[in-house]
């Protein structure tokens, strides 16, 4: 039967296109939901560029504390909800993995079409309503699709749950896509199913993703179809028809897909065309039990089996897809509050905060306190020296005004000047000795002890110019020391957890190590102002304490020529 005219299928891929393009101004699906995560799904030609709509691909995405605030959430994800671009239409979608303690979530979602050229395909994941009931897993595979692996248990499932493994496989917990299998030269082996098969020269499709740790041996067989390693080149043979290229790495993720249509058969690898031919007229059908992995050592995630033709740009896409690739992929989170329009505004600092680390929130706290901590110290010692500045200055007049050094005031009238208290202290010792009230003239030895006594005195006063600046020392020195700390912190979680999550994309590693150096950030925020309190006190503190130090001799000095022995 001859193909519809493309004109009938126009309006209805451009409606399910505009599903997930965002609508020109932001709005917020559920004002019950706190947060969201925008992912934004990039196929123009700075991305990886496809040329026709791709419908009912089932992509994984990938949550972390660097795109998603997890604290937000509901511990099990039973809050999740994911909405097209235009915020309005929910999307199929189910959870595979989500470990809120670890922060780390994997789901997979169907997106009705993604519009080929543009970077505005555009999903939200919605969470942070206590409220909400668990959705119930949709179907998120299409109709097409016969059996999906994840890998996620040792039965080795497909998607629907009903085709399992012949015997338990061991099972890799951090594979590419959330777990994957680990093969050592036995095959996996599902039995055969109505669902998988394939007439002769019928459409077929399948996908998966290997790493090898070795060269060689059986990547996967289905009857008379097999895909197996020549060395480290794939190839495929389906009855007398042999396709080969590309290569695989040993130790090194990659796909491998296959496309059976229009008589033709295409390999691929990472995406990228690597043999095409006609299969022959005598093509046989595909059917029976499947197999993966006979003669192979290494890993294998993430099997698709396909009875529907897939194009090009499918493989393309659900390859950047599922491999996260950054030019794709790109994830951002959205507080309620801040959410950003379409402008790109702004809201950085409030993204940073979201992506704190718990180590690194911790370590921005006692920084707080830190500087708190040094900006009282530096407001109170600034009061407290400018206060006794200002009594010295007034003392120092009075004292120097009056012809007998016994006549000045002291701390009585000038209760802020360290000056006066050290006369007060000469006094003090003058006063024991009769001096001024006709006693005998003050020896030598008289004198030193008076001297000592308002040396005594100045030590004193010292200490009290600079009692509390060690905490000053503290800010400058310690501050940056600790944010650096919580920055390396911050960035092995981040780390930790994009190698736990298998995504490896800038855009998921920006947000948590950007966030990671606000704590570095926040310990200079605390040394620098305190670096330059503590130089500018300390300067003061030395001039006021040279001024007692003068003080001293200048108080000695005129007692001795009043009242000392002749």
């Amino acid at each position: 039967m001859p193909a519809l005219p493309l004109s009938r299928h126009l309006p209805r891929v451009l409606l399910a296109a505009a599903a997930l393009l965002p609508p020109a101004a932001q709005a917020w699906w559920n004002d019950d939901f706190k947060q969201r995560t925008k992912i934004t799904l990039n196929t123009s030609a700075a991305g990886v560029e496809t040329h026709e709509a791709v419908s009912g691909v089932a992509i994984p995405l990938r949550l972390h504390s660097g795109n998603f605030d997890f604290l937000g959430a509901k511990p099990d994800g039973s809050d999740l909800r994911v909405v097209a671009g235009d915020d309005k239409t929910p999307l199929k979608f189910a959870i595979e993995r989500f470990d809120g303690s670890n922060e780390l979530a994997l789901i997979w979602v169907q997106l009705p079409v993604v519009a080929p050229g543009s970077d505005k395909n555009t999903v939200y994941v919605y969470a942070g309503n206590d409220k909400a009931a668990a959705e119930p897993a949709g179907a998120v595979f299409d109709s097409g699709t016969a059996a999906a692996f994840h890998f996620a248990d040792g039965s080795a499932a497909d998607h629907t749950g009903t085709l399992k493994a012949r015997a338990p496989v061991t099972i890799e917990p951090n594979g590419l896509i959330g777990p994957a299998a680990r093969i050592a030269g036995s095959a996996i082996e599902w039995p055969a199913s109505e669902r998988v098969k394939a007439a002769a020269a019928a459409p077929y499709a399948l996908s998966l993703w290997v790493k090898p740790e070795g060269a060689g041996g059986s990547l996967f067989s289905q009857g008379a179809l097999e895909l197996v390693l020549d060395g480290s080149q794939p190839t495929l043979r389906l009855g007398t028809l042999t396709l080969a290229g590309g290569t695989l790495a040993v130790n090194a993720w990659a796909q491998v897909a296959v496309t059976l249509a229009a008589r033709k058969a295409t390999l691929y690898v990472n995406g990228i065309e690597a043999a095409q031919g006609e299969l022959p007229p005598n093509a046989p059908a595909i059917e029976g039990p499947l197999r993966v992995g006979a003669g192979y050592a290494g890993l294998v995630d993430e099997l698709e089996v396909s009875t529907a033709a897939r194009s090009a740009d499918w493989v393309r896409f659900g390859q950047a897809a599922q491999a996260a690739d950054a030019k794709l992929v790109a994830a951002l989170t959205q507080p309620r509050d801040s959410a950003e329009g379409e402008s790109g505004g702004g809201g950085y600092i409030g993204i940073l905060v979201k992506s704190l680390t718990p180590d690194a929130k911790v370590v921005i706290a006692i920084l707080g306190v830190m500087f708190v901590v040094a900006l009282w110290v530096m407001v109170t010692k600034a009061v407290y020296i400018r206060r006794a500045e200002a009594g010295n200055d007034g003392f120092l007049r009075r004292f120097r005004d009056s012809v007998d050094v016994l006549g000045a005031e002291g701390s009585g009238r000038h209760p802020d000047s360290p000056l006066a208290r050290l006369y007060d202290a000469g006094c003090s010792e003058l006063t024991k000795r009769d001096v001024g009230q006709g006693g005998a003239p003050l020896s030598g030895a008289s004198l030193d002890a008076v001297k000592a006594a308002v040396d005594a005195n100045l030590v004193r006063e010292g200490h009290r110019l600079n009692s509390r600046m060690v905490l000053l020392t503290i800010a400058i020195s310690g501050g940056p020391f600790l944010g650096l700390l919580g920055t390396v912190v911050g960035v092995m979680i981040t780390f930790a957890a994009i190698a736990a999550a298998g995504d490896v994309n800038v855009n998921a590693i920006a947000p948590g190590i950007a966030a990671a150096l606000l704590a570095t950030v926040a310990g200079l925020a605390v040394a620098i102002p305190s670096l330059f309190g503590y130089n500018y006190l300390a300067s003061r503190i030395k001039n006021i304490s040279a001024d007692m130090q003068i003080f001293v001799d200048e108080f000695v000095s005129r007692v001795a020529e009043r009242y000392g022995a002749r």
